[in-house]
């Protein structure tokens, strides 16, 4: 199949309703998600297809950690349960281009990091879709990445995303995970419409860095553009550290009527890693 008309399915089956991505602060607006497949992965099946047979890596010890980019500092709350606000790094509105490196991984993460703040996915003079699943496929691109041979009938695009990852790379849950891999959340809405959280995978980011407590920092198409969110696998049912008031986790699902915001942490599937290990080099992280 010509790689056009693949990216033309992958968008008409992105689990990211084309058109109207997830996450962001959406609670007050009118979104009509627009899925042209059957969910994919419930929550039952996926849970046992994670492969945790590859310990990918150890956490951290006494070793520097790979640090996330620069952030703009979020006032603190006054309460330790105000809701956290995404951090967001401003940039103009220009087409991003890859850095001038042969590390696969390193042209990924640039490519991701320059587009953070746009509005739109482009890359070298192309245009993506509106989606989360186009982020990827633009940023892996540069690293000679082409999602292509795993696309079943029924799957999303972030599923099929996910079974490339098992066919060509590995995933995993545990462990400290490395900037550039995939980060998989399931549920992020309703995709079949039916009130229940049964859609299985249906966002999708990439790891920027992560931080010496283990949050991770995510970079990721949502409805107003490309941002960071924040995510930790340790708390995940906290938005902000009750004693610091540092984010923790970031909002990625709006609440039904009377319920919380649903968080990253919550929502977190797996990790994916199909770039080489390669090394990355730490981004030193603003005082929040």
């Amino acid at each position: 199949m010509k790689l056009g008309a693949w990216m033309a399915m992958l968008a008409m089956t992105t689990g990211c309703a084309t058109g109207s991505p997830v996450g962001a602060w959406v609670a007050a607006d009118p979104v009509r998600y627009r899925s042209a497949s059957a969910p994919a992965f419930p929550r039952a099946a996926l849970s046992s297809e994670v492969a945790v047979r590859e310990s990918p890596r150890a956490p951290a010890k006494a070793s520097a950690p790979s640090k996330a980019p620069a952030v703009a500092k979020a006032p603190a709350p006054a309460r330790a349960s105000a809701k956290p606000r995404p951090t967001v790094t401003p940039a103009k509105q220009t087409p991003a281009s890859p850095a001038p490196t042969g590390n696969p991984r390193e042209r990924v993460l640039a490519t991701a990091r320059a587009l953070v703040g746009q509005s739109t996915v482009q890359v070298n003079g192309r245009r993506y879709p509106a989606d989360c699943t186009a982020l990827i496929e633009a940023t892996y691109a540069q690293a000679g990445v082409k999602f292509r041979g795993t696309l079943k009938p029924g799957d999303n695009g972030v599923t099929a995303l996910y079974r490339y990852a098992r066919a060509n790379g590995r995933v995993y849950t545990d462990g400290r995970p490395v900037p550039g891999d995939l980060v998989f959340f399931r549920e992020t809405y309703d995709q079949n419409r039916d009130g229940r959280r049964n859609d299985g995978l249906t966002h999708v980011g990439l790891v920027d860095g992560v931080d010496a407590d283990g949050t991770v920092t995510v970079i990721h198409r949502v409805k107003r553009g490309v941002v960071r969110y924040r995510m930790n696998l340790a708390r995940p049912h906290l938005p902000r550290d009750p004693k610091t008031g540092e984010v923790l986790n970031d909002m990625l699902r709006s609440p039904a009527p009377g319920q919380p915001h649903v968080l990253t942490g919550q929502l977190f599937a797996a990790f994916g890693s199909v770039l080489p290990s390669g090394t990355t080099k730490p981004m030193a992280v603003a005082a929040r």
